[in-house]
């Protein structure tokens, strides 16, 4: 568990300042995922970041949650994994075909 999200971020928030909060006291960040709208490319106000270990993980939410990142109150947890493999909408079809029904 390397993953964490945090979340009530401001609007304003850059994945470069909270990769710097989540790097405070030594830990290693390796990815920042910043959730942007695709309409309007402003930040949804979540992200999720990939820490270099899960002792990293675990010092970044104890000391992150509940702080203050511009102007907000953060939450940050570890991130829920998703169950099983996440397929298409034509996986769920079956056969990559229209409404699940066969194609002959």
């Amino acid at each position: 568990m390397n993953r964490i999200y945090v979340g009530n971020l401001s609007r304003e928030t850059t994945a470069a300042q909270l990769e710097t909060a989540c790097a405070g006291g030594g830990r290693t960040v390796s990815k920042v995922l910043l959730k942007m709208d695709a309409s309007s490319g402003t930040s949804r106000g979540f992200a999720f970041v990939d820490m270099g270990s899960p002792e990293d993980a675990t010092a970044a939410i104890g000391a992150l949650h509940g702080t203050q990142l511009d102007g907000r109150t953060i939450k940050v947890a570890a991130a829920k994994e998703l169950p099983g493999p996440r397929g298409s909408w034509r996986d769920a079809a079956g056969e990559g075909g229209g409404r699940g029904r066969p194609r002959w």
